[in-house]
């Protein structure tokens, strides 16, 4: 499912392609285990309801992502999603930034 752009209106951006929507029950392991994007492919967790941690390995860090704070995620940066309890949640893709100064960076 493609998603209009930043549904906060802070960016005219648009994502060339968005996961589906994620629960608690149908996050795929994928997801859950270390991965990272393509060269290029800037990455944008949004929480629609909940709370997740976003864990980058290399340098190690975490983000707790809600649905007033998505996370951006730098190409090729090692990460996984943590879920700490019920939560819905997608992930947007995109050719540069994404949130225009406004997510939570990181560069991993």
């Amino acid at each position: 499912m493609n998603a209009p752009g930043d549904r906060n209106g802070r960016s005219g951006l648009l994502p060339y392609k968005s996961t589906p929507v994620f629960d608690e029950n149908s996050l795929p392991q994928a997801i859950r285990s270390e991965h990272r994007t393509k060269p290029g492919t800037w990455g944008l967790l949004r929480v629609l309801e909940g709370h997740v941690t976003l864990v980058f390995t290399d340098p190690h860090h975490e983000i707790e992502v809600t649905p007033r704070h998505p996370a951006e995620i730098a190409p090729q940066a090692t990460h996984f999603v943590r879920l700490d309890g019920p939560a819905r949640l997608q992930v947007e893709f995109y050719h540069e930034p994404p949130s225009g100064g406004e997510g939570h960076k990181a560069d991993g």
